[in-house]
């Protein structure tokens, strides 16, 4: 497999773990003392953690490549998370927003 799709599957790889904090934090802001819960420890861990991944996906990378997949990935598995664990809801103009970054996503690999 080309080194490429491999940084690219890292990077998809490190937004979930990304996510994965983010759901801690979360968590972690519903406490009053929100600095001072396990959540909070956990998530501040598993995102300090992917900076390991991040560099060997920068090695092989444009940070403009990596900006858009992060960023694409790391949109659809916030609202994923948000319907599904915290009974958020998304309104059209929000789904149209998710549907055109996934759009910019195709456009990139397709001239990249």
């Amino acid at each position: 497999m080309n080194q490429t799709y491999i940084a690219i599957s890292i990077a998809i790889a490190l937004s979930l773990l990304g996510v994965i904090g983010d759901y801690f934090l979360k968590i972690a802001s519903d406490s009053d003392t929100s600095l001072k819960t396990y959540s909070f420890f956990f998530g501040v861990i598993i995102l300090g953690s992917t900076a390991f991944g991040w560099v060997y996906a920068m090695k092989y990378l444009k940070l403009a490549t990596i900006g858009v997949v992060y960023s694409v990935s790391t949109i659809v598995l916030l609202a994923l998370v948000g319907v599904a664990f915290f009974q958020e809801s998304l309104n059209p103009y929000e789904i149209a927003g998710i549907v055109l970054a996934i759009a910019s996503l195709v456009l990139l690999s397709a001239f990249s």
